[in-house]
């Protein structure tokens, strides 16, 4: 457990490392991803499509999934808690969509500047925070690692 920890922490790390260092110098000279670009023009249907298949294809989810899924099974917790742990980890992983869903559905006419606002801003720092969050999670899990494989 100790060698996944770590490895999984390394990748991370350096990952997070490349991301920073890869960055736009001037943050409005950020571009949107192409496939984000035409989710504009997407039906519901296609959008949930797109947004499965960008979760369970996306490598940058694996590790973290893979992490997520190694502690719960080395917590000795019973089948029923580790389920609800898991539940727990895919609500706070899907939060980043749902709370955009739940301003377009309730927020009427005003939700389409709240999230054009939104989308802007995640546009401009969308690899400044993908890099730090990479890298805390990877040094996190360098230090599970190292405490696991020292104990």
């Amino acid at each position: 457990m100790g060698c996944l920890k770590l490895a999984l922490g390394v990748l991370l790390a350096l990952f997070g490392a490349r991301l920073w260092r890869r960055r736009p110098a001037d943050a409005s000279e950020a571009k949107l991803p192409k496939w984000m670009a035409t989710i504009d023009r997407l039906t519901p249907p296609k959008v949930f499509g797109l947004g499965l298949a960008l979760a369970a294809l996306n490598a940058k989810n694996a590790p973290l999934t893979i992490a997520a899924g190694a502690s719960i099974a080395a917590a000795g917790l019973p089948a029923g808690q580790q389920i609800a742990s898991l539940a727990v980890f895919v609500l706070i992983g899907t939060l980043g969509l749902l709370a955009p869903l739940g301003v377009f559905l309730v927020g009427g006419d005003r939700a389409r500047s709240t999230l054009a606002g939104w989308k802007d801003r995640a546009v401009r720092h969308n690899v400044a925070v993908m890099a730090v969050l990479f890298f805390v999670m990877g040094l996190k899990l360098l230090g599970d690692g190292i405490a696991v494989l020292t104990a």
